[in-house]
Formats: C-alpha cells, structure tokens, sequence
C-alpha cells in the first residue's frame, strides 16, 4: 500500500520537530499505523529555509493553499497558529476533503464549534492532541481512555511559562517582574508573554479539555480568565507557611447544587490557585505541565510531562498522524467524535458566572497595626456568612518594604493572612469591597482561591 501523502503548513519549531521525528522513527510508525505516513509537501513563507530542513525530496511552496489543492494530499496539519488565516486554511481543507491535525489550541477554543460542524458534515477527521498540554496525550485520555466515565473536575498546570516563573519565585523569593525578564532571557517567556501570563493560552486550552470533558460547545468567550502578573513573592512565602503551593490552573468542573444534587452548570475557569502541598500536581516544577482528572469510575488520575518544545509536541501531532492513517478508511459514522459525545447528543449545560462559583479563598490585608482592625475584618466576613479555616498575622517589615500606595510610612503595619472555607464568589466580592472600604486597610486586598483537589 503507498503511504498516506501529508502536507505541512508551517515548518518552525514544531513542523520542523514533527519531520525530524516521522523521519527518525519511520520504521516504528510503519508498524504501529500499518502504513507508511510521509510529508511530501511543505508550505512556509521562508521556501529556501524551509528546503533546506526537509531536503531535495519534499515540494516546499510559499502558498498554502497550493497545499490544499494537491489531490495527492490525504492530511494537512496545520501549525500556523492564531485565528486568521489559519481558520480560512483549516475550513478550506476541510472543504477540498482533507483530513486536518493541528496544534492551534486558539483556532480550537474560538472557532471550534464552526470546524468540527464542517469536519463532520464532510465526513473528515480534524484531530488535535496537539493542541492542549504538548507532549502529554489528555486528549486521547479524556475523549477514549476515560469514556466510561462521567468526568467530575479537571485541573491542569497547562501552561509551562507561568508555572517556570512560579517555581522560581517560591525558590528564589522573587517577585514576578523580575522573574518573569529571566525567564524571557533563558527562552520560557515570549518577547510579547501577554498571552501566557494573563492566563489567556491556559483558557484556551481549559476550553477545549471543557468542550471533550462534558460534552457541550467549545465557548471560549464564556471562560473566566486572570493570570499572575498581581502575585508576589510575599503571597507565595504566606501560602507556604499554610502549606500550599500557589499554581496557575485550568479548571473546569460540573457544578453540583448541593441542595438538590443536580448539575447547575459547568464551571470554566483559569486563574492562580492555592494547592495543598502534599498534592502530586503542587509538586509540579519548572515549565512542566500536569493534569488532574476526577472521574467517577476511575477515581483521580494524572497526567504529567513537556507541555511544549519542538519534539514533545511533534510526539502529539504524529500521533494524531497515526489516528488517521489507521481511521481515514472507516464509515465516518463509527470513528470517535471530535468532542467525544455524538454530535447530536451535545450537552446544553451553560458555563456558570464565576459569581457563583464556590470556592474557598486566600485573603492578605495590609492593615494599619491597631486595636479593632482585626474585629471589623473578621466582622465583615462573618455578617457575610463566611467562615474563617486559619489565619496568620504577620508585621509587614518581615517581607519587604511596609509602605505602598501612599500609606502613611509612620503607622505600624501588618499583614493579615485569612483563609476561609467555601462561600460563593458574588458573596466574596461583595464582602471585599466592605473591607477594602475600612480605613485601617491600606493597601489593595489579595484574593487567590483555593482549590483542594480532593
């Protein structure tokens, strides 16, 4: 049989990584697909570069869409990236009866919906393992490994800059301007990191992980979305004195009344977390990726491993390769749908405001150190109906200069370190604004929810 014809659209780091590899290890995947899987034609921009990487055997042109007009072309994988013209190639694809791979996780969560609806109505595959976590095969996870089981929660250290900037704050006691110019200096961190450290590149991929999870529409513009640039090195030593560690989450959960026991919604969310310590996922370093998934059969599982790089990547797109080869053949009808559940067995469940969500809460004041602060704080929260599970006092000087904001230098500050059990975020916010109102509050409250992933 002749090996199935791929074209690639994007030859940088990770379709240079996915040729090397299919290259490589040709053999291996020869026996594992039952056919021989080759890239016999690349488009990028840079034709002399790109020529240079696959050599004189493979067609290198500047325009993709000379890709996609190839009848001899049975795969495309796309690894251009962001939401333009990739979405035009990838819907173009489809069109001409291409199956699709590719790791565009933003392409995913935005126009997901629109793509897998075309896909399925042409009767071609779109597959993406590489779009959420690199190297670690969740996807394969979520939508075969676990299909029998009705998923409660996913959390996922998804995004290795964040979690490289945060490991070097809790070792080195930095604060995050700081770290985050090393991490850009050794390679971790973009030029323009905005949509790493704003949590935007996690909820892109938390989206999708949603979308396969429980079955509803990707809904991006429904996600809940804060980073890490407002952390610092002072939070992270309070949390460790608690004994949690603070991570950068993707979490997305059914949202269970407690009530009546039914499922009010689903849960979206990406933001910095407090995890307890002794949890495997807190343990988590540098820029590596972890996902935790709760399922009611299987119990807690966990998947760990390079969420990004040249050859982890390529691992993942290869793989969706190897899927393809294997399926392309079969009745359309009996392949794994692209979202798990039947497409006209969706899920109608919304995605909840994150004002009610429940959760529990890290809080750090910088009050003015003065008899009644701590009565009107803990006032505050109790007329709110929030209870408190543990707290620290802390004199401001032990962490670093004591005056911010135009506070009066002269008056003696401490920080007040509160963590409260669960209580509905609207609740939360409401019972915030009252304190931050307090004049014996001097400084902007934290607020970093916590998250026990029992």
């Amino acid at each position: 049989m002749n090996p199935i014809q791929v074209g690639l659209l994007g030859i940088g780091i990770v379709g240079s990584g996915t040729f090397s590899v299919l290259k490589r290890n040709q053999a291996e995947i020869l026996r594992r697909a039952g056919r021989g899987i080759e890239i016999t034609m690349v488009a990028d921009l840079d034709v002399a570069r790109a020529q240079a990487l696959v050599g004189p055997q493979v067609r290198v042109v500047s325009d993709a869409r000379a890709v996609i007009a190839n009848p001899d072309i049975d795969i495309v994988i796309e690894l251009i990236g962001g939401y333009g013209i990739a979405r035009q190639l990838v819907m173009e694809a489809i069109a001409a009866g291409k199956h699709v791979v590719t790791a565009n996780k933003a392409l995913l969560a935005v126009h997901g919906t629109e793509i897998f609806a075309a896909a399925h109505a042409k009767g071609v595959i779109v597959a993406f393992e590489a779009a959420v976590a690199g190297g670690i095969p969740i996807i394969k996870a979520l939508r075969e490994g676990l299909t029998a089981n009705s998923i409660q929660w996913i959390a996922g250290i998804i995004n290795g800059t964040t979690n490289f900037i945060l490991s070097e704050m809790r070792d080195k006691g930095l604060d995050f301007a700081v770290v985050l110019k090393e991490a850009q200096r050794l390679g971790y961190a973009e030029a323009d990191p905005t949509f790493d450290i704003e949590g935007v590149d996690a909820a892109h991929k938390a989206t999708i992980m949603s979308a396969i999870a429980f079955g509803i529409p990707v809904q991006f513009d429904k996600a809940y979305v804060e980073g890490i640039t407002a952390l610092t090195a002072q939070d992270i030593q309070y949390a460790g004195q608690l004994g949690y560690r603070i991570k950068l989450l993707g979490i997305t959960k059914r949202s269970v009344d407690a009530t009546t026991g039914k499922v009010r919604g689903i849960e979206l969310r990406v933001h910095p977390s407090l995890v307890p310590q002794k949890r495997l996922i807190a343990n988590v370093e540098g820029a590596m990726n972890a996902v935790m998934v709760q399922g009611d059969a299987v119990g807690t599982t966990l998947y760990y491993g390079k969420g990004a790089g040249s050859e982890p990547t390529a691992s993942a797109v290869i793989a969706d390769l190897v899927d393809i080869t294997r399926l392309h053949t079969a009745d359309a009808a009996h392949r794994v749908p692209h979202l798990a559940f039947q497409p006209d067995a969706m899920s109608d469940l919304p995605v909840m405001p994150m004002s009610e969500i429940v959760t529990a809460y890290y809080l750090r004041l910088r009050v003015a150190d003065q008899a009644g602060v701590l009565a009107k704080v803990t006032g505050i929260l109790a007329e709110a109906g929030i209870s408190i599970d543990a707290m620290l006092q802390r004199e401001a000087d032990e962490v670093g200069p004591a005056a911010a904001g135009g506070a009066d230098p002269q008056v003696a500050q401490t920080d007040l370190i509160i963590l409260t059990h669960d209580t509905r975020e609207g609740t939360m916010n409401d019972a915030l604004a009252q304190m931050q109102s307090l004049p014996s509050v001097l400084q902007k409250i934290t607020r970093i929810r916590k998250e026990e992933l029992a």
